[in-house]
């Protein structure tokens, strides 16, 4: 993309997961007297803190947005991010500060940045009438047929996203990445992602990992429960909550457990990766910084030369 003689309006920190990402935000943000808008899929949720590393103490003095903003349970999605992200993006512009976002959530962050065109689809309710007659298995095949590359493969474990996920595939209403004529501003961004060798990205998350069970990722899970959410809700909530989750109901070991989680959160860190390399491939310009050495001062350079300073 190519905006030119356009000031930025938006800097972004994306990376893999334990890539350090909050911290640089957060040092960015103090330089340019900036906030932080959250590009997680997760923290968006109340009471999900040690799984979803919300690190919020990170933050300091610094402003955050989209952080606990929906109860456990409630269904939020692609378009619910959309419209928060430009509510906040709108109140930090108005306060003379520089919204930045940060996270790992590619869909996230390339639908705020490539504007994408989303619709609210509203319930269906023949349709959803038709298809409580399928079972889990046939639902599924109904959903491949018409949305044959899913995102979100969540939506295949739980009935109800299953449900909701063909009510929108069979909408028409389909994400499309050219921008249209939007009530939201066309954002003019700067993009900064860290990168790291994948030895010491594992490394990082697995010790990580080790911490956060260290200091009461389980009893979190525990807890969550206890309030009320379901098992199989949890489990729908990323990779921390569906492995403690089976632990918590005798399903796994505890070693066993570790071992899976920390497998997996490995596979959804080259995700994320993949993720960012399609988003170059479309045209997104990623400034990619060694996360091996001080990210902060790789980044300053970058700065100056799209034109952020100090007081910005």
């Amino acid at each position: 993309m190519s905006y030119v003689d356009q000031p930025i309006d938006l800097l972004v920190v994306l990376g893999p997961t334990a890539s350090g990402k909050t911290r640089l935000g957060v040092e960015l943000a103090r330089l340019l007297e900036g906030e932080i808008l959250s590009a997680d899929s997760r923290q968006v949720y109340k009471g999900l803190d040690i799984g979803s590393g919300k690190d919020v103490e990170e933050y300091g003095e610094i402003p955050y947005h989209l952080i606990d903003i929906v109860d456990p349970g409630y269904e939020f999605n692609l378009f619910a991010y959309q419209r928060h992200f430009f509510e906040a993006f709108s109140l930090v512009q108005s306060r003379g500060k520089l919204p930045i976002l940060v996270g790992g959530t590619g869909m996230y962050i390339d639908a705020v940045i490539n504007n994408y065109e989303l619709a609210a689809v509203p319930e269906n309710s023949p349709l959803r009438e038709e298809l409580s007659t399928l079972d889990h298995d046939q639902l599924i095949e109904r959903l491949k047929i018409v949305q044959t590359q899913l995102h979100n493969t969540t939506d295949l474990k739980q009935r109800s996203r299953l449900i909701r996920a063909i009510e929108i595939a069979e909408s028409g209403r389909e994400v499309a990445v050219t921008p249209g004529e939007r009530e939201q501003p066309l954002i003019v961004p700067l993009v900064l992602g860290i990168k790291l060798p994948r030895p010491e990205l594992r490394r990082r998350i697995t010790q990580r990992l080790r911490t956060r069970l260290e200091n009461g990722l389980i009893e979190e899970v525990a807890a969550l429960h206890q309030q009320g959410l379901s098992f199989d809700t949890l489990n729908f909530y990323g990779l921390e909550y569906r492995y403690v989750a089976q632990f918590v109901t005798g399903k796994l070991n505890r070693n066993d457990m570790y071992q899976k989680l920390n497998s997996a959160i490995h596979q959804f860190a080259k995700k994320q990766e993949t993720w960012f390399r399609r988003m170059e491939k479309r045209g997104t310009i990623i400034h990619w910084l060694d996360g091996n050495k001080n990210l902060y001062t790789q980044a300053l350079p970058i700065l100056e030369q799209h034109g952020l300073t100090s007081g910005n």
